[in-house]
């Protein structure tokens, strides 16, 4: 079993990083695979809606025109068993560079056949809010939109706060095992 786990965050020992950390933890406690992606990291451009309707190719064909490393962290989650998409919560939203990668899988989702390679597909969210915490709500929310409209399962969305981050990371952890003694659905 492997499991992606997608990061907004450029930070690799913040609080994001640690959270997903914990659930990493805990999928690997029970025998899982798993590799982490930093988004920052990436050459991923905002979604250009290319037609003058405010779509493109991809509504037609299910792929992006945009010449960059959206497809293959795309491919990696089709690939994956698991999906984790963790972000920092900025302004009560997706960090920009979750929000430029989530802005365009849900329009490459909008094809029936590219769905399909994540239609059901276990997926976590979580949402960590440091500063004066607020916000990690209305992230879920946010991104359980986008996740919804691509067809995943998801199974879970943790909002975090750095207030309540101790306690988040134990839980985590437990999310993660359990996680991993769901039975595959492929």
């Amino acid at each position: 079993m492997k499991a992606y786990i997608l990061s907004g965050s450029r930070n690799p020992a913040g609080q994001t990083a640690q959270a997903i950390g914990a659930l990493a933890k805990g999928l690997q406690s029970a025998g899982v695979e798993t590799t982490t992606a930093f988004l920052p990291e990436y050459e991923i451009e905002r979604c250009r809606q290319c037609d003058n309707n405010g779509w493109g190719l991809c509504r037609q064909n299910g792929h992006c025109v945009i010449a960059d490393d959206f497809e293959l962290l795309f491919q990696q989650l089709r690939l994956a068993d698991v999906v984790v998409f963790a972000t920092p919560v900025y302004y009560g939203d997706l960090s920009e560079s979750m929000r430029a990668f989530t802005d365009r899988l849900r329009r490459v989702c909008t094809v029936e056949a590219v769905r399909l390679g994540l239609q059901g597909k276990p997926t976590v969210g979580i949402c960590v809010a440091g500063g004066g915490g607020g916000g990690a709500a209305e992230c879920c929310v946010s991104l359980n939109k986008v996740l919804s409209n691509c067809g995943v399962d998801v199974v879970d969305l943790i909002p975090v706060r750095r207030q309540n981050l101790a306690v988040k990371l134990e839980t985590l952890e437990i999310i993660g095992r359990w996680l991993a003694s769901r039975p595959q659905s492929r």
